[in-house]
């Protein structure tokens, strides 16, 4: 695709479409003065074809414009944003036929309103550098809506599975193991294999593996457990399976270089998640949890050893399971990280499936609630030193007053030092939700009113705030303004 022709085309009809809307024109009405067809000034106005000279002169004589204007690439102020945006070329970057969308009916909505959307773009472009928000994080957080609206799962993924299991016989009811996974590499796709010391590299220190594609050859980090290193393997096996090229060559990423990386390593992070976790085997344990009526921590940690894979893989595929196989809808998914000695913790991976559920990243520099279940089991963890520590909680929002039950595991994390980090799943409660989890009223679950951060959290007396509630307190303010000039309006009028 030759970018600089497309941004022309697409230039010429926003400037085609405009001059015509300006001339009250419709196009059957173009297309009768200038003996053009109707089709064929549509396609213009699409971005799909370029007019020759004669038909450019024609068109800019019957719609009183200049030549020299109707081929200049400078657009009028309220069009400048959005030719940086299709000069940009990041409507090409983003696959947008996954949403449903079509480039060209984008650029019927901008060319109708212009102005309309040249101000919603702006207001984009400046909510986006206020918030400090990347590349990078454009890009998630599309998939992250990608993935939402799709309930976060995925069929033709997990059939894909189902049929490479069966190809090389592999028997996914059984924990799959890392010498099967390394074989299937190095005797199918022509892999090398071999373990380094990355820690001796500061700048490494974060990776976990480089993908070497000239060679064909994994690296893999010798610091890495059993299940860091399955999911690797499973991914590559992914990769080459599906026949991705577009791809990332190390975990964790370091930069995406476009859209199409993100989407294939959510693709090839799904198949490794279904291939470790098989559905019908994760379901069969999970319908046997459901029905205990006074589980202890240490049987959750249990189910997860179940299958070759860390806490947070099982969580999310949770998050595949639920909605789909016991109509849980309406979730959340949540990766905390916290620093020893800091007073903050972070959220660096989110997913809300059906509605925005409690909680929410915040980029304001707020301090989470200290009374998440995600934000005790890490200083649980801390304090009596443990490898996995896992909790639940009922949570109860006091703004909303939406109750979630909240599972979390916190480990150290092993690629940052001094770090631990906390992986949760919350289920908003229901009459229905009640009917699955039959232990969801036993007293053993601590119940918790609970605020989204300290700064707006409206909780009396609350021993664990971090923050006072300044959000809360202007906000409360300016109400109490408002009422007042509502009082004097009233009596003056």
């Amino acid at each position: 695709m030759n970018v600089e022709k497309d941004y022309i085309k697409l230039i010429f009809g926003l400037k085609l479409k405009q001059a015509r809307t300006n001339k009250n024109l419709s196009l059957f009405g173009l297309a009768k003065i200038t003996d053009l067809s109707k089709s064929y000034l549509n396609e213009i106005e699409k971005g799909k074809k370029y007019p020759k000279t004669d038909k450019i002169i024609l068109l800019s004589e019957k719609l009183d414009v200049s030549y020299d204007h109707m081929v200049s690439l400078k657009l009028d102020n309220n069009l400048a944003p959005i030719g940086e945006i299709l000069k940009s070329g990041i409507l090409k970057e983003i696959p947008l036929e996954i949403f449903g969308i079509q480039e060209n009916d984008l650029i019927d909505i901008i060319a109708n309103a212009p102005a309309k959307v040249n101000a919603f773009i702006s207001t984009i472009i400046e909510i986006a550098q206020h918030y400090n928000l990347t590349r990078e994080s454009f890009f998630l957080a599309a998939l992250r809506s990608y993935q939402e609206a799709h309930n976060n799962y995925f069929e033709d993924l997990e059939q894909k599975v189902l049929q490479f299991s069966k190809a090389f016989h592999v028997n996914i009811d059984a924990k799959i193991s890392i010498e099967e996974l390394s074989a299937i590499l190095i005797e199918e796709y022509g892999y090398t294999i071999q373990e380094i010391v990355f820690s001796e590299q500061e700048e490494l220190g974060d990776l976990r593996s480089i993908f070497v594609p000239k060679s064909k050859t994994l690296l893999l980090s010798l610091d890495i457990d059993e299940p860091q290193k399955a999911f690797i393997l499973a991914k590559e096996i992914a990769y080459n399976y599906l026949e991705i090229t577009e791809r990332l060559f190390t975990f964790s990423w370091i930069k995406f270089d476009n859209f199409d990386q993100v989407l294939n390593n959510f693709y090839a992070s799904y198949f490794a998640g279904a291939l470790l976790i098989p559905r019908q085997q994760l379901i069969d344990e999970l319908n046997s949890f459901l029905l205990k009526t006074d589980p202890k921590p240490q049987e959750m940690i249990q189910l997860m050893g179940k299958f070759n894979v860390s806490p947070e893989s099982f969580y999310q595929r949770l998050t595949n399971i639920l909605p789909k196989d016991f109509q849980l809808k309406n979730l959340f998914f949540l990766r905390l990280s916290h620093k020893i000695g800091a007073d903050t913790y972070q959220i660096k991976k989110e997913l809300h499936i059906t509605n925005q559920q409690e909680p929410h990243a915040n980029e304001m520099n707020e301090h989470y609630c200290r009374r998440w279940v995600s934000i005790k089991t890490i200083e649980n963890a801390m304090k009596q030193n443990k490898s996995h520590f896992f909790d639940a909680q009922i949570s109860r929002y006091d703004n909303s007053s939406n109750e979630y039950l909240v599972f979390s595991s916190a480990t150290l994390d092993p690629f940052k030092k001094d770090c631990f980090r906390s992986i949760s799943v919350g289920i908003l409660i229901t009459p229905s939700v009640k009917k699955k989890f039959k232990f969801i009223d036993n007293k053993s679950i601590q119940k918790q009113i609970v605020g989204v951060t300290c700064e707006t959290c409206a909780v009396k007396n609350c021993l664990e705030r971090a923050s006072p509630p300044i959000q809360l307190e202007q906000k409360i303010r300016n109400e109490n303004t408002d009422l007042i000039v509502q009082q004097y309006i009233a009596k003056f009028s």
